[in-house]
């Protein structure tokens, strides 16, 4: 399999492991505000956190950090995509804005690599 293809898979990974990691925080955060370690989705979001630094390792080993961190970007994507869908937090036109130049700057800088 192409060494390209293997690579945006893995910070496809790491940028999904990234996605879960706050949303599941913003999950726990929500619901029990001082006692955030006592809830079982904290604890799930270290662990995303945990398999995120593992892969990232292995991201970095294989690909030149000056592509790999720009495409980690497309994370704030995710994320936006990801808490308006999970907790019906509102993208207004500024915000899919900022988003679709996001989008396009990952474009330009990270994926013009491979």
């Amino acid at each position: 399999m192409n060494t390209h293809v293997l690579a945006i898979g893995a910070i496809a990974f790491c940028i999904v492991t990234e996605a879960g990691r706050e949303l599941c925080f913003k999950s726990a955060a929500m619901r029990h505000d001082r006692h955030f370690l006592l809830v079982p989705v904290t604890w799930v979001g270290i662990a995303f956190w945990a398999v995120e630094l593992v892969a990232w390792a292995g991201v970095l080993a294989r690909v030149p950090l000056s592509i790999a961190f720009p495409l980690m970007a497309l994370s704030y994507v995710v994320i936006a995509l990801g808490a308006a869908v999970i907790f019906k937090e509102r993208i207004d036109r500024r915000r899919a804005i900022g988003i679709a130049l996001i989008t396009g700057g990952v474009l330009c800088v990270g994926a013009g690599g491979f």
